[in-house]
């Protein structure tokens, strides 16, 4: 690891900020988006919550295409922390593409800057840094979802406990640092489900998608 200020200078320039850059890009790939509006012809942000996200897809427009846009959510997060692993390398590395890549997804620069909340994303990163993140991040989100059938509240949960989980495994002020500003991301994007939570409009999660 670099040890000087020139030579964390120079980290940064042919590790960390070629990381970001193809994190970034790789999150921008939303695979909501890239499938309503080039396959179906239909901007999946046109409909519902107007979330370029997989829950409002699948209510959209449910079917078989729904697993490509979950293919193509998990395999972007997956290039993106493979690629930091080569370039950057380590746990921190993980994080520092894990936080581009969801930033990315949610302000995908070839869509406007509006994407989606990053769950799908986020929830794969979790599972490729460590599995004890993930399955405190994971359990607790199908716990809620199953039970309440608000799928916003599990994603609430997984914003907010992986920088706490985080930290528990992985105590370094840099680490800790990342993962609260990816889980404080996660839970920013979900301000309006808050609202309708409190409110008691936010929908329930159906297998069955709506029609018409």
């Amino acid at each position: 690891m670099p040890v000087s200020f020139m030579d964390w200078l120079r980290y940064f320039g042919v590790a960390m900020l070629p990381a970001a850059v193809i994190a970034y890009f790789c999150g921008c790939f939303n695979g909501a988006v890239i499938v309503s509006k080039y396959i179906l012809r239909d901007d999946i942000r046109n409909h519902g919550s107007g979330n370029a996200g997989l829950t409002n897809f699948y209510r959209t427009f449910g079917g078989f295409l729904t697993l490509v846009v979950i293919l193509t959510d998990v395999l972007k997060a997956v290039v993106a922390l493979l690629a930091a692993g080569m370039l950057v390398g380590g746990t921190f590395g993980q994080y520092w593409a894990g936080l581009f890549c969801l930033l990315g997804h949610m302000f995908p620069c070839m869509f406007h800057f509006k994407g989606g909340k990053g769950i799908l994303s986020g929830g794969t990163i979790a599972i490729m840094i460590d599995w004890r993140i993930a399955l405190v991040v994971w359990g607790g989100f199908l716990l809620l979802a199953v039970l309440t059938k608000y799928v916003s509240l599990g994603s609430l949960w997984a914003g907010a406990s992986f920088p706490f989980i985080s930290w528990y495994c992985y105590p370094y002020w840099q680490i800790v640092v990342l993962a609260f500003i990816i889980g404080g991301l996660v839970v920013w994007q979900h301000r309006a489900n808050i609202k309708r939570l409190l409110t008691g409009t936010e929908s329930k999660f159906s297998l069955h998608k709506k029609q018409g």
